[in-house]
């Protein structure tokens, strides 16, 4: 996607790839930190739109490692098939709820806004957006329907092996929008919010834009207690 609130502008945009690991040195690291580390963390981006991602899930948990995933619930196809594989199956699910899933389609911000602070720059043709085409969501999905399909495969888990998040966007997050997301969860979701930060933004416009007050952060977070009873302010 492209949120433009997003501060993991190096994934969505392109950045050093001489930082980035290969999945073979992911391998050598977690058979080497078997005994120190007991869990390992899947996120993004999104990473079911990552290729390896299945390889890495059923590799880390053949050693021992507690899987976390965290995604965006666009890929209910993907998300059912690791779940159903005990295999592939994370010990913990994390699925953001972004806004109003009507409002999805927002969600893109335009390739010519880039990181920084201050005025947007223009999308130099060097660095090309990071994420293919073909695994790219667009505004045309139905995302009522993926989300409500993903929550429903993450709601089959335990309890405590699933939660759901939102970040506190003054545009995307107003009580009409917490009505709307409220109305996907199960009754006994553990619903996190954040605040949001308005630093490194993806759309630089968004670096200007003030968060919610703490006491305007905390009566939207007791509104959506009144529809979800274990929504809290994380």
């Amino acid at each position: 996607m492209r949120c433009p609130y997003c501060y993991n502008t190096g994934l969505v945009i392109g950045g050093d790839d001489d930082a980035l690991s290969s999945v073979n040195e992911l391998f050598m690291h977690l058979e080497k930190r078997r005994s120190v580390l007991s869990g390992l963390v899947i996120s993004g981006g999104e990473p079911l739109a990552n290729k390896h991602t299945l390889a890495i899930i059923e590799h880390a948990k053949a050693l021992g490692y507690k899987i976390k995933l965290d995604t965006n619930g666009t890929f209910p196809d993907k998300l059912e098939s690791i779940i159903k594989n005990d295999k592939t199956r994370p010990d913990f699910i994390a699925m953001d709820i972004k806004t109003n899933p009507t409002r999805y389609g927002e969600l893109f911000a335009p390739c010519c806004k880039t990181r920084g602070k201050g005025k947007a720059q223009t999308h130099a043709a060097t660095m090309p957006c990071n994420v293919p085409a073909s695994h790219t969501i667009t505004s045309k999905h139905d995302y009522p329907a993926l989300l409500a399909r993903s929550v429903q495969l993450i709601a089959s888990l335990p309890g405590n092996a699933r939660e759901w998040r939102t970040v506190l966007v003054p545009h995307f997050v107003k009580k009409d929008d917490i009505a709307a997301m409220a109305a996907l969860l199960p009754k006994d979701a553990s619903w996190q919010f954040a605040q949001f930060r308005n630093e490194n933004c993806l759309d630089a416009s968004y670096n200007d834009m003030s968060p919610y007050t703490d006491d305007q952060a905390a009566e939207l977070v007791t509104y959506a207690k009144t529809l979800v009873e274990h929504a809290a302010l994380r």
